[in-house]
């Protein structure tokens, strides 16, 4: 038995088509009360909770079993969301953005004061990509703020590509995964934290790191 397993309450889960209107409405439902849910990605399969809401972040911890000193990224909406949860943006964050979102890459931000500190895990940075997918923006938009997500598995299990395979690690832990077919790949974005000078890459995912040194116009540290 996992150490969070009787902190949460065994559920149904569901699987309902990412292309039904209604299906994404009661997705939009659930992630307004608080609740945690599973979407599919441009990377791989994500699980998420509303990203102002501590508790739905509390809950979003206890799903995944993660340990609660691994901060959990945003995903939002466009790259002109990146003040909603960061201050002091570096120009390096903007250079970046511009060439690389919506798409695979992670920035790692100096964090605003607004965002919720159990987001963060008593840090001071926080991560945030725009996906390339429309289902994920279209689930930000109409949830009106950022959401927290991570990876649709277990902590430390495989990053899952379909809806199928998020339902073998995360049944009875979520009441929904929007299936919106498989995605293009099990291979997270690669994160980049612009806090330094150069930038350092701290995963390499789907953007190798040549290109992101091309962008930034120099080496970058590894």
């Amino acid at each position: 038995m996992r150490a969070n397993d009787d902190a949460m309450m065994i559920m149904r889960t569901q699987i309902l088509s990412a292309n039904d209107t209604q299906a994404f409405a009661h997705a939009v439902r659930l992630l307004r009360a608080g609740k945690v849910i599973a979407f599919p990605t441009d990377t791989v399969y994500g699980v998420g909770a509303s990203g102002f809401d501590e508790r739905a972040i509390e809950q979003l911890y206890v799903v995944k079993d993660r340990p609660r000193d691994k901060a959990i990224p945003y995903l939002v909406a466009s790259a002109a969301d990146l003040k909603l949860v960061a201050r002091d943006i570096p120009q390096a964050a903007r250079r970046l953005a511009e060439k690389f979102w919506p798409g695979g890459l992670t920035l790692v931000v100096p964090v605003a004061p607004r965002v919720p500190k159990i987001l963060i895990a008593g840090g001071n940075s926080i991560a945030v990509r725009v996906p390339n997918h429309p289902t994920t923006r279209a689930l930000i938009d109409a949830v009106g703020m950022p959401l927290a997500t991570t990876s649709a598995n277990l902590s430390g299990g495989s990053d899952p590509a379909t809806a199928l395979q998020v339902m073998e690690q995360l049944k009875g832990r979520i009441p929904l995964i929007l299936d919106g077919g498989a995605t293009q790949g099990n291979t997270p974005s690669t994160v980049v934290d612009v806090t330094t000078d150069p930038p350092r890459v701290l995963r390499v995912g789907v953007i190798a790191v040549e290109e992101i040194e091309k962008v930034w116009g120099g080496p970058v540290h590894r």
